[in-house]
């Protein structure tokens, strides 16, 4: 696979994407995480990267989605905060810098999904994803 270079003036390595979307799926800490945490699963579209988040007890009003340089980190913690249920939170370190991308979410019936752009720019700030 070669370096592809989309509209904007945004390019990726997509080999070192590949390698790393392999990796990620074969680490044993992701897994883990899967069961401790909660599940997540990476999807490639043409136009976009999906993070999807499997989240069913929680509202949307529970759940925070922050990028911060090539980190997009997902909390969700239950209101009114109980000593029984303790915060989650999953972290995905790309191999590129997620704040330059437009990334957008949705939650509906309990999946969080998180669009991550290959093709438009985004603010390149660290940055809250507002949920609808």
């Amino acid at each position: 696979m070669t370096k592809k270079k989309h509209s904007q003036n945004q390019s990726f390595d997509y080999e070192l994407v590949e390698k790393w979307l392999e990796n990620y799926f074969l680490d044993p800490l992701t897994s883990f995480e899967d069961q401790s945490q909660f599940r997540i699963d990476l999807y490639e579209t043409e136009t976009e990267w999906i993070v999807e988040a499997l989240l069913n007890e929680y509202d949307s009003s529970e759940i925070k989605v922050y990028i911060e340089e090539c980190k997009l980190s997902i909390t969700a913690s239950k209101y009114p905060p109980s000593k029984s249920q303790s915060k989650k939170v999953r972290m995905i370190n790309f191999p590129f810098l997620v704040i330059k991308q437009e990334v957008l979410a949705s939650f509906t019936n309990g999946i969080l999904e998180i669009f991550i752009s290959k093709t438009k720019n985004g603010l390149g700030k660290n940055r809250y994803i507002t949920l609808p």
